[in-house]
């Protein structure tokens, strides 16, 4: 296995050159345009026409046949693919135009019918003198390994055009993927933006027949881009990141199949995007599980530090700021009191005093007054301007406190009477 690893990181086989290059620019470009494709929550129309080109293709074949061509020529194969993806898609939209049939239903009735008559043709295929041998399964399933010069360059070219045109029309594309309205009232060509997408959709699909096969070629025209969205919520880092994760896919779905001979190599591209998507999910910087978990245990951190000082303030007011006073103030889980005081003595917001009692220091006192002013500016603005009975407005205080920037503070005194907000800490609504 270490010789066909360094053998394939040479890159001395032609073939593996071939396919490497073949298969990292179907996935780039794939990559891109199903950036698009996801934003505009159209994932798996991707899946339906990949389902659809299947009876283009056993069409083509049979046509060819019956006029006396080569069946197996490519370019009448990928020619009936795109009609018969075209067809597809624009079945999907004059269903959705003409009837009141939702998204999802209009896309299973195209992919079941589409593939249930590609299905049919097949086996129509396989019962003409020399059928068996058509190769027609290729395109179901991929066959990368086996891709020649000749596909790796058609594949090369037709992603440039994918990319050179999303490029150009990366601005028209954002609008319509985030505002539609908005761009139809702008005097945007809606209609010819989403066909244009939809045709470089239905290109890619195309393409991507010879790379992973049409039961596949979804995989990489939405594992890559819902990948990248853990990384960013900007849609130009998107679409890098996802024509990044896409190439990587595709790469090392080649090397894994060059160096372990017996593995589909369209199969294996799709578990590589899968295991990037993993990663992504649980690493992303943007919306990955452990930052996620990290920003939840801060923000909790946070508030039971912001509960405790509010807790010793409010007790200061009335006497000693003891554990049990504490405890009546708001009730702690065993051991959170404990080491909710520990942490903020060690950050300097609170001091032990005589008797087991607390103390603010000069930082602590600012932090808590800001706490318990906003808290009962709030606590009054429930009272006496949204009729909340006195038994509710704590608990509903306390949901919305830590969130009041100084400008919600400021509109809160502005509605509060002058008597009430002269000092800067409120009485409490609630004695």
């Amino acid at each position: 296995m270490t010789a066909e690893l360094l053998r394939f990181l040479s890159l001395q086989d032609y073939n593996t050159r071939v396919v490497l290059a073949g298969a990292c620019a179907f996935g780039a470009a794939a990559g891109l345009i199903g950036t698009f494709l996801l934003l505009r929550k159209r994932a798996l129309l991707g899946d339906t026409l990949g389902h659809s080109t299947l009876p283009g293709v056993a069409a083509a074949f049979l046509i060819a046949y019956a006029l006396g061509a080569a069946g197996k020529s490519l370019p009448w194969l990928l020619a009936g693919a795109a009609i018969s993806g075209a067809a597809g898609m624009v079945s999907v939209l004059m269903i959705r135009r003409f009837s009141r049939i939702k998204d999802d239903a209009a896309l299973a009735i195209v992919l079941s019918v589409f593939f249930g008559f590609g299905v049919t043709l097949v086996t129509a295929v396989q019962q003409l003198p020399g059928g068996n041998a058509a190769g027609l399964d290729h395109f179901i399933y991929g066959k990368t390994a086996s891709m020649t010069a000749a596909d790796a360059w058609f594949i090369l070219c037709m992603s440039v055009v994918v990319a050179a045109l999303c490029a150009g029309l990366f601005k028209e594309f954002t609008l319509l993927c985030f505002d539609e309205g908005f761009a139809g009232a702008g005097g945007w060509p809606v209609r010819l933006l989403d066909g244009i997408l939809m045709a470089l959709v239905v290109l890619v699909t195309v393409v991507g027949l010879q790379a992973v096969g049409l039961l596949l070629v979804v995989a990489l025209l939405v594992i890559p881009p819902a990948a990248a969205r853990f990384w960013s919520d900007r849609l130009e880092v998107m679409a890098i990141v996802a024509t990044a994760i896409g190439c990587l896919s595709a790469g090392a779905g080649v090397a894994a199949s060059a160096i372990f001979a017996r593995l589909p190599a369209g199969a294996i591209i799709v578990l590589c995007a899968a295991f990037l998507f993993s990663l992504s999910m649980v690493l992303g910087a943007q919306r990955g599980i452990l930052l996620r978990c990290w920003h939840e245990r801060s923000a909790t951190r946070r508030l039971r530090c912001e509960h405790l000082l509010r807790a010793v303030y409010e007790c200061l007011e009335s006497g000693p700021a003891t554990a049990a006073a504490l405890r009546h103030k708001r009730p702690w889980k065993p051991g959170d009191l404990e080491r909710e005081i520990s942490r903020s003595i060690n950050a300097g917001l609170l001091t032990p005093g005589g008797g087991g009692a607390l103390q603010l220091t000069g930082t602590g006192r600012l932090e808590a007054r800001r706490l318990v002013r906003n808290h009962r500016l709030w606590e009054l603005y429930l009272l006496h301007h949204a009729d909340v009975a006195p038994a509710r407005v704590d608990r509903d205080a306390d949901l919305i406190e830590h969130v009041l920037d100084p400008g919600l503070v400021d509109g809160l005194e502005a509605i509060l009477d002058n008597e009430r907000r002269a000092a800067f800490v409120p009485e409490d609504p609630e004695k």
